[in-house]
């Protein structure tokens, strides 16, 4: 298969736990442009704490952000495609404002949360853009919801379920995310593949995540990492080795690569 282009998940992919990317995924990720590959980066993550990664590969483009909630130019980081999730806010403040969990909504102008934590403090490090407001989001002043992000501490199927009709959800094993209705990693990518002119067939697509099964699927390659659960397995045409040990490099060395060094043969 002809591979043309690759889109690859950060958190438990492209970044070991450490926040930081290995030198051999680097140079893998380069060898992989070098035979003219396009790589992307496809994120839940929101542009701020993207970008940086971005900037250290070296890549020039667009950058897939939130869940396919927006995407960014590689330059700038303008948005060139934005598609916002409309709750009923009262319901959905009522349901979790009183049980023990974090929320983080994610909007146009940052970041909003219940309560912040180590998670929301590395991204201020990286992004170096605190939340916008940190309280009962009850009386926060927000618009343009692009994601919502409600931590629990474990899965919550019975309470994410509540939201079904209104926004596309993502179960996770602690808590669930929220975008607009049939917006996902994959709905980004087939926009752009339109504009480049790729056909899916010729994508290769890694993540870990219940929210890279669909770019998984459609993919025509579609790669689990091997610290994924067995939901985003069962999706994927191969399952490489763990982040720690550097699986996204491992699967482009063994596959992408050879392949398309018997190419130029």
């Amino acid at each position: 298969m002809n591979v043309r282009a690759m889109f690859i998940d950060m958190d438990g992919t492209l970044l070991k736990a450490s926040n930081s990317i290995s030198r051999r995924n680097m140079e893998a990720i380069h060898r992989l442009m070098n035979q003219g590959v396009k790589v992307f980066l496809a994120t839940g993550r929101h542009y701020e704490i993207t970008a940086p990664y971005h900037r250290e590969i070296g890549l020039q483009t667009p950058m897939i952000c939130l869940n396919g909630a927006t995407v960014h130019t590689a330059k700038s980081g303008r948005v060139v495609q934005m598609k916002t999730v409309r709750l009923n806010e009262e319901r959905f403040h009522h349901l979790t404002a009183e049980i023990p969990c974090n929320v983080i909504i994610h909007t146009a102008n940052g970041i909003y949360c219940k309560e912040t934590n180590e998670e929301i403090n590395n991204w201020t490090k990286v992004g170096q853009v605190p939340p916008r407001y940190i309280g009962d989001l009850r009386q926060a002043n927000y618009q343009d919801v692009l994601k919502y992000s409600v931590r629990t501490g474990f899965p919550s199927p019975n309470l994410s379920a509540l939201f079904k009709k209104e926004a596309e959800v993502i179960d996770w094993n602690d808590g669930f995310e929220m975008v607009a209705p049939n917006i996902s990693k994959w709905s980004a990518i087939k926009s752009l593949l339109s504009e480049l002119r790729i056909s899916p067939n010729e994508v290769a697509a890694i993540g870990d995540g219940p929210n890279d099964i669909e770019m998984l699927r459609h993919a025509g390659i579609g790669v689990a990492m091997g610290n994924a659960g067995e939901k985003v397995k069962v999706a994927a045409d191969f399952v490489t080795g763990h982040h720690e040990d550097d699986g996204l490099a491992e699967f482009i060395e063994q596959n992408l690569l050879k392949r398309y060094e018997s190419y130029a043969i």
